[in-house]
């Protein structure tokens, strides 16, 4: 691997590129010996398994002995071994049956032909069927799954909310009543409004289950990360003290070498146009992957989106024929979720067998979907979250041979963190997945959801929470629900309109959507959420679908419809806001542990947010080219938030290096006095507002590194004075109705977070804030004001540290640049 990192070296585009480099080392597999049903052993070695890692061993006992169990190894560690022995052994001993849940289709589709070929394995009479049930199946072939009654039942979560609990009392009741087992494969996948929806629809099944009399035990496979018990017994309602957790990969794996690739910043007139600006990650990243491609690596590039996948898998089969290397092009595919399952099956297969020489794949292929070993992995750009990375970074390796992992960093504040404090990605500890299934905007459907699956009863509060009785008064108020007083006491039967089920998706909360039309066609070719539709298909928008490029004519808010034509506009839009924060509720505070005369709080508070125009950037250099007013209406959001004040002396310590480096300016230009001290006291105001908008960017642009999340999912307000603090505040609020336990966590660890984001932005050599800092791709003030050194004097006071930025007056005496 040496000769190979030294010859990406000597490439003609690399100029030093390379900013770390570690060795992750190989091991060779630890086995165990577990007695196993003899037929079931006999199939197993056919297949080539003569014996059982330890992980999966331990795995296969812990359930045996009834406990419930969380399996968090790597990718291609073989953790659906370890549950499909004992699921199979209670088919086979007494019929007892087990349900498969998985967030995508196409695990599914994989887990159904190796589980199959491994049941016709066992021979006649084994009792052992195994059977897919997803909403991609026709009524009839749904029909014939029932009858056929499998013993091991493959889903999603999506088809036990709409299809499996409604008909539970019709059709699954000799499912339900012998469920033994039930697997939730990729549980750090439900997290979020989507996790904490889940979360609530597996409470439903729990009440099923115990109305039929099954317990069932829970096996949950995650990925690595920082809460695995706490989480499936937050995503199952079990208690943490039945789980057992087993996260000792003892698989084997040959030494995997990390490069960490920062692309050259802008030279010339475009750096001093972009300060801090960097070339694009997907150029360096296709580059790197055409060579590495060319000199015989099976290749895999995992980026964010779709279209880029589609795009720059094209645009490398097209630089690979330039290269004289036809053959080679037309082994390059593109792999996305939106692909048939015909087409993903093929690809998978192809890289299976080597036949596909390369890949460009969004996160479709992070999940456990057999490919087999390749060469090389690239993360175009740090795909979020270390748990991704490394999931990702697992496709590569073949048994025990080197690989080759790259991560092209992006210019955003997280990947160039990372590539700055690689230790905090290879050493960090994992990051914690986040559900609230106590969310008071996603319970009462669900409450009412279940009573139309089977009558409520008072006893359900342990399904539901200390909320339900409030929720079921609130419910039979408004006529959703019939009370009914019997002689068993008093039940509760849904009496809603239509399908309780069906009025909700597990996929969002806001359940008003905005239909996007072609206005050539009259075709609907996206449907978005009504807060989305505001931000992302306003008048004037530029909107990307499908790899075509459409501006939004008309957003008909009478008849939510948005009518869009495609354009070549080269510019993308990004929308302008107004934001006001109020404090309902503070829920807890704590003194900060460098500052203990500050407080951080937590709250129940409501946003408000009203879209007030929108700017056009040049696609090419973000320069802003043009801005336009609209009039749309405003949006509340009540939330979870955390926020804390400035205390007086910081501010006054702030203002005053505003004020210090414009005095140095003001007195070269300015005649008077009064013209100087007005200007001084403009620049104070303009500092120290940029200062606590500075600290609120790069506080939410950190959050991903300890929680599982996106930036986007994150908002904050900053002001220099609040009515309910009486003092300048920073608010960082969870994006999502109710909150998802995001600012909760973030409340626990704030001083990290402000020691962190010191950092951050302190180690960042642009002048103003750019990207990899302050900046925000979703600030809806435009990014203005930022100011990095008074955002740095407030986070050193806060979180006890003392990171300065080289050139201004708290580091050397001298005034920084502006």
């Amino acid at each position: 691997m040496d000769d190979t990192v030294e010859w990406l070296r000597s490439r003609p585009y690399y100029e030093d590129q390379i900013a770390d480099r570690r060795t992750l080392p190989g091991r060779e597999a630890s086995v165990a010996d577990v007695e196993l049903e003899p037929r079931l052993a006999s199939a197993l070695a056919d297949e080539g398994i003569e014996s059982l890692y330890d992980h999966q061993s331990r795995a296969v006992e812990a359930i045996r002995d009834g406990d419930d169990v969380v399996l968090a190894t790597r990718t291609a560690s073989g953790k659906s071994l370890a549950y499909t022995v004992p699921a199979f052994e209670r088919a086979m001993d007494h019929g007892g049956r087990t349900l498969y849940l998985a967030p995508q289709n196409a695990l599914i589709a994989d887990q159904e032909e190796s589980l199959s070929d491994l049941a016709h394995g066992l021979g006649f009479g084994s009792r052992v069927s195994v059977e897919q049930y997803t909403g991609r199946l026709s009524k009839a072939k749904k029909r014939d799954v029932r009858d056929r009654q499998p013993t091991v039942l493959l889903s999603n979560p999506d088809m036990l909310h709409y299809g499996l609990l409604p008909w539970a009392y019709k059709h699954w009741e000799w499912f339900f009543g012998s469920l033994e087992t039930v697997v939730i494969d990729e549980v750090h996948g439900y997290r979020g409004v989507f996790g904490s929806h889940v979360a609530l629809v597996v409470r439903r099944l729990n009440r099923i289950c115990e109305r039929y009399g099954a317990d069932p035990q829970f096996v949950c496979c995650s990925a690595t990360i920082g809460n695995p018990v706490e989480h499936a017994a937050r995503v199952t309602a079990r208690p943490e003290s039945n789980f057992t957790l087993v996260d000792e990969d003892a698989s084997a794996r040959g030494p995997r070498h990390w490069l960490l690739w920062n692309p050259a910043e802008y030279e010339g007139r475009q750096a001093d146009q972009q300060s801090g600006r960097r070339r694009s990650s997907h150029t360096e990243t296709k580059r790197l992957f055409c060579d590495l491609v060319q000199e015989g690596y099976q290749t895999l590039v995992f980026t964010r989106a779709r279209q880029t996948a589609e795009r720059y898998a094209s645009d490398s089969a097209k630089e690979l024929r330039q290269r004289g290397e036809h053959d080679l092009a037309g082994q390059i595919e593109a792999y996305q979720a939106s692909l048939t399952d015909e087409r993903r099956r093929e690809i998978e297969s192809g890289l299976h067998s080597g036949d596909v020489a390369g890949a460009w794949s969004t996160n479709a292929l992070e999940l456990g979907v057999d490919v087999g070993g390749l060469d090389a992995v690239i993360l175009d750009g740090y795909p979020g979250t270390r748990m991704s990375a490394f999931q990702q970074s697992g496709r590569a390796g073949r048994g025990a041979d080197d690989a080759l992992v790259v991560m092209v960093a992006g210019e955003d504040q997280l990947d160039q963190y990372l590539v700055n404090n690689p230790d905090d990605l290879f050493e960090g500890d994992p990051e914690r997945a986040m559900v609230d299934p106590e969310n008071g905007e996603l319970l009462p459907s669900h409450v009412a959801s279940a009573a139309d699956e089977n009558w409520l009863r008072p006893e359900d509060e342990s399904h539901f929470g200390d909320s339900f009785e409030s929720i079921v008064e609130s419910l039979e108020a408004d006529g959703t629900l019939e009370r009914m007083d019997t002689s068993r006491g008093v039940r509760w039967t849904y009496d809603g309109p239509g399908s309780a089920q069906h009025s909700m998706s597990l996929r969002t909360i806001d359940d008003r959507e905005i239909d996007l039309m072609d206005a050539r066609s009259s075709d609907v070719i996206a449907s978005l959420s009504f807060g989305d539709a505001l931000r992302d298909a306003h008048p004037g928008a530029v909107y990307h679908h499908q790899g075509e490029t459409y501006e939004v004519d008309e957003l008909d808010l009478d008849r939510d419809v948005a009518r869009l034509r495609p354009t070549w506009a080269d510019y993308y839009t990004r929308v302008l806001t107004d934001k006001d924060v109020v404090v309902n509720e503070d829920l807890r505070s704590r003194p900060l542990d460098a500052r203990e005369d500050t407080e951080v709080r937590f709250a129940d508070v409501t946003v408000t947010e009203q879209i007030t125009g929108f700017e056009r950037k040049d696609g090419s250099t973000g320069e802003t080219i043009g801005s336009q007013a609209l009039d749309l209406p405003e949006t509340t959001l009540r939330t979870r938030a955390l926020y804390y004040t400035v205390p007086s002396d910081v501010e006054r310590e702030m203002r005053e290096l505003a004020s210090e480096a414009e005095r140095s300016e003001v007195s070269n230009r300015a005649g008077g006095d009064a013209t100087r001290e007005s200007a001084e006291a403009g620049r104070s105001d303009a500092g120290f507002n940029g200062g606590i908008h500075a600290a609120e960017h790069g506080s939410i642009s950190l959050m991903p590194l300890d929680l599982l999340c996106d930036r986007a999912d994150i908002g904050g307000v900053s002001t220099p004075f609040h009515p309910h603090t009486g003092q300048s505040t920073v608010f960082i609020y969870d994006g999502y109705p109710g909150g998802v336990g995001l600012t909760r966590e973030s409340y626990r660890d704030a001083d990290r977070l402000l020691a962190r984001t010191a950092r951050l932005i302190a180690a960042c050599d642009c002048a103003g804030g750019c990207p990899a800092c302050v900046q925000s791709p979703h600030c809806g003030n435009a990014n203005e004001p930022l100011s990095k050194p008074e955002a740095v004097t407030l986070l050193n006071a806060l979180a006890g540290t003392d990171e300065s930025i080289p050139g201004t007056p708290s580091s050397d005496g001298a005034a920084g640049a502006r």
